[in-house]
């Protein structure tokens, strides 16, 4: 049970709670809040678990760097929920694959296409803001669109392979079947061109429409051979990891506390807010239309935020056109 003294509540509630003995916080709200509540966070000296993404635009990436190394500084553990770095199959294949097992990486290719999710109605005793708060998926400012939001996981996988991020972004998408003004100003589908330092491209397809093909998954292509990232490879020889495999759900936060309770804090700062980054910059090419490089995004001034937060009228934000001014 948790104490009412530990229960709080409104846009400064995160302020309170670090004000307790508390000594590690998770930090699960709408990603637009992310980096205040990082910066926050590290600031009062608590070990942080948060949700991927870890932003949702160039200056709320920035910051999370920032309190990173900030938090490098004070001996603090930072873990991210992109659990697939905490799955020990995912581990072991990219092990290889960074030991040689299929040459030199030329190819890549992430994917998160699935149907629709959940959607908030509007209800006559909702403000503005507290609707977009709860329905806060088809929100940019709140979300950072689903290329962000969720198939950051499949973008992140993809840096881990390629041991950096990528230079450049050139995409498309749009909003053809989720209209409704339920659905805030967000897309439903994304197709993105990544580039990295080397030359090598990444094909990034993200889409959620109901009816159409499913498909989660990353997959590179070698010189010697190709991988799934996940736990097969083939190349000379078929390789397939067969040991165990706990929950990364579970075991992202045992190696959190274990790192603490060995002196040896994890941080996962730099990696997670590169990938949200790289997410962000593929969504920036595909909403302006425009070829959108990494120098760009790390020189933007471009933030989501509402100029208060503050329960009462918001606007929806319009939706992106390509082409056109934002």
């Amino acid at each position: 049970n948790i104490e009412d003294d530990h229960i709080f509540t409104g846009f400064d509630a995160y302020k309170k709670l670090l004000q307790t003995d508390v000594d590690i916080v998770i930090l699960a709200t709408p990603p637009g809040f992310r980096p205040e509540h990082f910066e926050a966070a590290i600031n009062a000296k608590k070990h942080v678990f948060m949700e991927k993404p870890v932003a949702v635009d160039p200056v709320g990436c920035r910051r999370v760097m920032s309190a990173g190394e900030k938090a490098k500084q004070f001996g603090l553990a930072v873990v991210a929920g992109t659990q697939r770095r905490h799955a020990r199959s995912y581990i072991e294949t990219i092990k290889r694959i960074h030991d040689g097992a299929i040459g030199d990486v030329v190819a890549a290719y992430a994917y998160w296409c699935q149907g629709g999710l959940w959607v908030h109605e509007k209800r006559p005793e909702w403000s503005d803001m507290e609707w977009q708060i709860r329905n806060w998926l088809y929100f940019t400012w709140l979300s950072g669109d689903h290329i962000v939001e969720q198939h950051v996981h499949n973008i992140d996988v993809i840096n881990w392979v390629m041991g950096t991020h990528p230079v450049r972004a050139f995409g498309m998408g749009g909003r053809q079947v989720r209209t409704a003004p339920k659905y805030g100003n967000i897309y439903d589908h994304f197709a993105i061109d990544f580039e990295y330092p080397n030359g090598v491209h990444m094909l990034s397809m993200c889409r959620q429409i109901d009816g159409c093909a499913h498909k989660v998954a990353e997959f590179v292509v070698g010189a010697k051979g190709k991988s799934n990232c996940s736990n097969r490879i083939w190349s000379d020889t078929e390789w397939r990891y067969q040991g165990p495999n706990p929950n990364p759900y579970v075991q992202e936060h045992v190696d959190l506390l274990a790192s603490i309770l060995k002196g040896e804090p994890q941080n996962e700062t730099q990696n997670v807010a590169e990938s949200t980054m790289t997410a962000i910059m593929g969504r920036e090419s595909a909403y302006t239309g425009k070829v959108v490089t990494w120098d760009d995004m790390m020189k933007s001034n471009l933030s989501l935020a509402p100029k208060e937060y503050k329960f009462g009228p918001l606007p929806t934000p319009p939706v992106p056109m390509p082409g056109r001014p934002m």
